[in-house]
């Protein structure tokens, strides 16, 4: 058989070069995993023997597939070949040498648990207060700083603030646990081999004889000791492969350094680099789209994906005029593909963030159409919500023992489980509730915060009834503290929960806590979806890469939301925004929609957000609109100028009656029309503020409420 015989010729360029370095830049669906296990196969064609070959990849299920494809073209010789993750690989030098980093044989390897248990026992010990400086937060500030080779030593000398004094203090204890106990945490499976190699250029050496011929894949999503260890056991030799994508580097926040794909040609002199850019996904607008996005990036290579697969449908543009008008056109158009006999499976609504799942689900459990969160878990399943859930149950009904035993130590408060089960028992033996049953200790202070905002239930909206029962909880504040990429999820997850509030109100007007819970139960006791044949999917553009599907909906297109309102003041994180939008564009395969709305309730706030710059940036011959004067307004706004001008109240205050809201159009003398996009109150109405978007080159102000330049239209 001819392995060669289906690659076409760059694909083939890319296989037949063994010797040097090599650089191959596969844009998305180019048939990269094919070029890879392919190129091993013919090395092992030419009689380079299989033991000689280093293959990393990124994820076990990434190395065995790749394994498997390897075995079904050569057959065994291919069976004892190292293909492995990199912590796999690093698992296999320690094994090989740990006498020589100090270990005994019978070292073990610490999870994610195990290392947050040591560190917690560290805060206790050292008097470290866990409610101002979150043991998970300092875990995984220690984990970022192992991963960026930064020691304890190096740490020293920039460690400032208060919080990374904490974690310097705790960072070199934990250190010294972990070595003290024969044990190594999942970042020392990069770290070790390192200082091994760093150390004993022998065994260095040893290594490089031994794998003369190295590939690495996703090599954008390589941290700065994969960076390392590669460069060290390449050294030698310099057989080196490399293959990945710049225009799908998105995975800066997990500490992935995209510029090490940029710089392996001052790493590697005489690098040769072979662009894929043959697309075998989608049709030719889906590309033509993505590629007019992503060159408005500035670090990358040049690249222009390209399809045979003929020019296809126009991307379907839709701007609503709120977020449910957006919900109801998707769904409209799964209907549609539904009745012309297009399969639930083969669809996808991406987002940027978790908590923009849950209109969707909402509207599609209204619809009765089966869906499924990949990645995640259903909105009224995630942990922090079920516990919001927890607490708004047993201020409305205290004989609910089911929701005092989930949340009586949430957040913690020195509340264990042998006092719950003293409770339990006595409730027993009165023969009354568990809150009844509360009479004194930690408990009973509990019980008040839940007396006290029983009193305040039917005081003040709902939606500032969940404000106020997170605040007083210590909910909210428990993750603010934490600060962890987790922590500020859960956060946007509890602050879209009151959006569901608001539109309740919204659609009944004034309503009870017992109302809502009801329609809330109603709702989320019919998100299990069981025993479907086919369900559409539902996740976030992270979630999605590495897959395809034949119709993709990218929801939620705007300003603040993608790109995320974190990124909007880093040019840096500007780009990974939009490598994220070209990753979420090259997921489709035969159509794409693109929606936003001119307003929508979010986190609680109706706010009005511009178009994303990302829909501007698109080609609109390639665009079929389907809304009303949808580039009309914001299309002329530039993002590179929202700055926001904060006036002098003494200077610009007018006593004057306004009542503005959120979407009046405005004019101001100088910067001409606008759109109100969000109202920022203060107690001071002097100092209440307006964040207004104007036509360009003004962007986006913040004035005062009552400006005297200011006036409705």
């Amino acid at each position: 058989m001819d392995i060669l015989e289906n690659l076409n010729d760059k694909q083939k360029e890319a296989v037949q070069i063994i010797n040097g370095p090599l650089l191959i830049l596969a844009g998305a669906g180019s048939g990269k995993t094919r070029v890879l296990t392919t190129r091993i196969a013919y090395m092992l064609e030419q009689g380079i023997n299989p033991n000689e070959i280093l293959a990393i990849t990124f994820t076990n299920k990434a190395a065995k597939e790749m394994k498997g494809r390897i075995y079904g073209l050569v057959g065994r010789s291919a069976k004892d070949m190292q293909i492995s993750t990199f912590h796999s690989f690093g698992l296999r030098l320690i094994k090989e040498n740990y006498e020589y980093l100090g270990y005994d044989k019978n070292f073990v390897i610490f999870d994610t648990d195990d290392t947050l248990t040591i560190v917690k026992k560290i805060c206790k010990d050292k008097n470290i207060d866990h409610e101002k400086y979150s043991p998970k937060a300092i875990r995984n500030k220690i984990s970022s700083l192992k991963n960026d080779l930064i020691t304890p030593e190096m740490y020293n000398r920039y460690a400032k603030g208060d919080f990374e004094q904490i974690v310097l203090e705790v960072y070199k204890k934990y250190d010294e646990v972990l070595y003290e106990n024969n044990s190594l945490d999942f970042d020392d499976l990069l770290i070790l081999p390192i200082k091994l190699f760093e150390k004993r250029n022998d065994i260095l050496e040893k290594y490089q004889d031994e794998f003369k011929y190295i590939l690495i894949d996703e090599y954008q999503d390589t941290n700065e000791a994969q960076y390392k260890l590669t460069k060290l056991l390449s050294s030698k030799y310099k057989n080196i492969c490399c293959v990945g994508d710049i225009d799908q580097a998105i995975y800066g926040f997990r500490g992935a350094n995209y510029k090490n794909i940029l710089h392996f040609e001052k790493d590697y002199l005489n690098t040769k680099i072979i662009y894929l850019e043959e697309n075998y996904r989608s049709t030719t607008n889906i590309l033509n789209t993505a590629n007019s996005v992503i060159k408005n990036n500035k670090n990358r290579k040049e690249k222009n994906l390209f399809s045979n697969l003929g020019e296809g449908e126009k991307v379907k543009y839709f701007r609503a005029s709120t977020g449910i008008g957006e919900v109801s056109f998707v769904i409209d158009k799964i209907k549609e593909l539904r009745n012309n006999n297009v399969s639930l499976s083969d669809m996808v609504i991406l987002y940027r963030t978790n908590a923009q799942s849950r209109t969707f689900e909402d509207g599609l459990l209204k619809s009765n159409i089966p869906y499924k969160i990949v990645g995640g878990v259903n909105f009224y399943s995630r942990l922090e919500i079920k516990n919001l859930l927890a607490y708004l149950r047993l201020i409305h009904n205290e004989m609910d023992d089911v929701s005092l035993e989930r949340i009586i130590n949430v957040p913690k408060r020195g509340i264990g489980n042998k006092t719950i089960a003293g409770i339990m028992e006595n409730s027993k033996n009165l023969g009354c509730s568990m809150y009844q049953a509360i009479t004194s200790g930690k408990e009973l202070s509990f019980k008040l915060l839940i007396e006290e905002l029983k009193q305040r239930k039917d005081t003040m909206p709902l939606t500032d009834f969940i404000d106020l029962v997170l605040d007083k909880s210590g909910i909210k504040d428990e993750y603010i503290k934490e600060h962890t990429l987790e922590a500020d999820v859960r956060l946007e997850n509890l602050e879209e929960f009151k959006s569901v509030a608001r539109a309740f109100e919204e659609e009944n007007g004034v309503i009870s806590l017992e109302d809502f819970l009801l329609n809330i139960s109603l709702i989320s006791d019919n998100t299990e979806i069981k025993d479907v044949e086919e369900a559409i999917s539902l996740m976030t553009i992270h979630a999605v890469k590495g897959l395809e599907f034949d119709y993709v909906f990218l929801v939620g297109m705007e300003e603040r939301l993608f790109p995320h309102a974190n990124c909007l003041d880093n040019p840096e994180e500007i780009e990974e925004e939009r490598r994220l939008c070209y990753v979420a564009i090259t997921r489709a395969k035969k159509e794409l929609f693109i929606t936003n709305a001119r307003r929508r309730l979010m986190y609680g706030l109706e706010q009005i957000n511009p178009v994303s710059r990302f829909i501007n940036e698109m080609d609109k011959d390639l665009i079929d609109d389907l809304s009303e004067k949808s580039f009309e307004f914001f299309s002329n706004i530039d993002y590179n100028n929202v700055s926001e001008v904060k006036e002098n109240p003494k200077d610009n205050y007018e006593e004057k009656e306004m009542n503005y809201v959120v979407g009046d159009f405005v004019y101001h003398e100088n910067f001409g029309a606008g759109t109100v996009i969000e109202i920022i109150p203060n107690k001071d109405p002097t100092k209440t503020l307006l964040k207004i978007a104007f036509k360009l080159p003004y962007g986006v102000k913040t004035l005062l409420y009552n400006h005297k330049n200011l006036r409705k239209v």
